[in-house]
């Protein structure tokens, strides 16, 4: 079955950096886009940076020149480069697996996955 486990979150002063990880179960790497989502106390969640399987990445405003997303399809790891972190990057952070149908038919996978979730805190 697929997992996706999140670590490297923690407390981190404003202007600081953090990287986080994603590891991954099975092959899901190879097939998903995967994303990296964060929610706040109060608030939505909300996806802010993603890749395809072609490589291809997208970044929401309020993270684009700072956070940087990349993988390791040999590890099967999917990481989360955070810099110039500001109190408003506190959150909640999710690793995502996302699958079109077709695909998921195909494999035999779910079409959506979630990590548990780490913690990040931009902190003075």
């Amino acid at each position: 079955q697929v997992q996706l486990v999140e670590f490297g979150g923690g407390l981190v002063q404003p202007g600081g950096s953090l990287r986080l990880s994603c590891a991954t179960s099975g092959d899901i790497i190879s097939f998903a886009t995967m994303g990296w989502y964060r929610q706040a106390p109060g608030e939505q969640r909300e996806l802010i940076t993603s890749i395809t399987r072609g490589g291809s990445t997208t970044y929401v405003d309020s993270v684009k020149g700072r956070f940087t997303v990349s993988r390791d399809k040999i590890k099967g790891t999917v990481y989360l480069d955070m810099n110039s972190l500001k109190p408003e990057d506190t959150a909640v952070y999710y690793c995502n697996a996302k699958l079109s149908p077709v695909v998921a038919r195909n494999i035999g996978y779910n079409p959506n996955y979630w990590g548990q979730g780490t913690q990040v805190t931009v902190s003075s």
